[in-house]
């Protein structure tokens, strides 16, 4: 973690000064747009439907997810051109699916190289294997220092209810990853930062492939005795894979390691566990898709991590065994057998 006796008034200047906006249009960018606004921020806001926008402009909440959450539109300029959106604002705040980033970013004509990009996506964009970190630096040319990413342990729906929540902000700049900290921090959030952008954001995609593991254990009738040696092995798992990827001073037991993959694991808000204990049950990766209105980002990552693990040959039984699951039609119960015989 980062520590400083740098004066406070130079992120806090910064904060006053720089705009913000939020991409997206689900539960998580509802949530940020939540904190934001009762922080008695202007934010900028793209949303992809223009009935979407019309209702939240009209109603005053999202129609789709965390309805219940009221928004103060007179706080937000929402507009289905990210474009305007993106170069109205100095930090942009990316909370789209990993799935759909470089679709949407290829209706982008603004440059990035000056703005300082905020991801909250928790993925890998499936078609390059690049973290959404990596992507806006070498596909948009935006520096490692102006990248950030916020972690949790942190779910939307709580953030609605407004229960106390944690947030890690990591960006190699401090001054950014303590104005942004700010911007986030209310009476139910308290925010700390890190300097470790690669290792928390592999460690937000690597819990969702534990989570769905949680949830097929789940489904195939495993009690809790099994799940806490699942998730433990998990973080050791996580430890190893991030280690070889990107080394440098870390606490795995950190709350942006260890606890978003326990709440991301255990909670009943995990759209990711929800998808494992289908697939445990006996659905199709196709009908349990289809059941869910969210992505589970799990399940593109689970391919994206075992690719990006044949180069490094990291032992990973966990995320080898959901694989198999999911992208080979391996049978859960016959599966999971043999992964019992490998943890410890």
């Amino acid at each position: 973690m980062i520590t400083s006796k740098r004066p406070e008034i130079k992120h806090i200047l910064l904060k006053n000064k720089l705009k913000v906006a939020v991409l997206g249009g689900g539960s998580w960018a509802t949530a940020l747009i939540k904190i934001l606004i009762e922080n008695k921020r202007n934010v900028g806001w793209y949303v992809r439907s223009e009935k979407n926008k019309n209702f939240i402009e009209k109603n005053q909440n999202n129609p789709n997810y965390l309805t219940s959450t009221t928004l103060k539109t007179k706080r937000l300029k929402i507009s289905t051109d990210m474009n305007s959106v993106v170069n109205r604002a100095d930090i942009i705040i990316v909370a789209i699916p990993s799935a759909f980033i470089i679709d949407e970013f290829a209706k982008l004509h603004i440059p990035l190289r000056d703005k300082i990009m905020v991801s909250a996506v928790k993925g890998v964009l499936p078609e390059n294997m690049k973290i959404p970190g990596t992507y806006f630096n070498e596909d948009h040319g935006v520096p490692l220092d102006r990248i950030g990413v916020v972690c949790g342990p942190c779910h939307a729906e709580e953030v609605a209810m407004e229960k106390l929540s944690y947030l890690t902000i990591a960006c190699q700049n401090e001054t950014y990853a303590k104005c942004i900290a700010s911007m986030l921090k209310t009476k139910y959030i308290r925010t700390t930062i890190s300097n470790d952008i690669i290792g928390t954001e592999y460690a937000s995609m690597l819990k969702n492939i534990y989570a769905i593991a949680a949830g097929i254990a789940h489904g195939l009738g495993y009690g809790d005795n099994f799940q806490s040696v699942l998730m433990s092995n998990a973080i050791r798992e996580t430890k190893r894979f991030i280690k070889d990827l990107h080394k440098m001073k870390r606490n795995i037991n950190n709350s942006a390691y260890l606890g978003d993959l326990l709440v991301t694991g255990y909670s009943v808000f995990s759209r990711n566990r929800s998808f494992g204990n289908m697939i445990g049950k006996g659905y199709t990766v196709k009908a349990a898709q289809l059941e869910m209105n969210m992505i589970a980002e799990g399940y593109y990552a689970t391919k994206s991590a075992r690719f990006i693990n044949s180069e490094f040959k990291t032992q990973t039984p966990i995320i080898e065994a959901v694989f198999l699951i999911l992208y080979e039609g391996k049978r859960p119960g016959k599966v999971f057998e043999k992964l019992t015989k490998k943890l410890d």
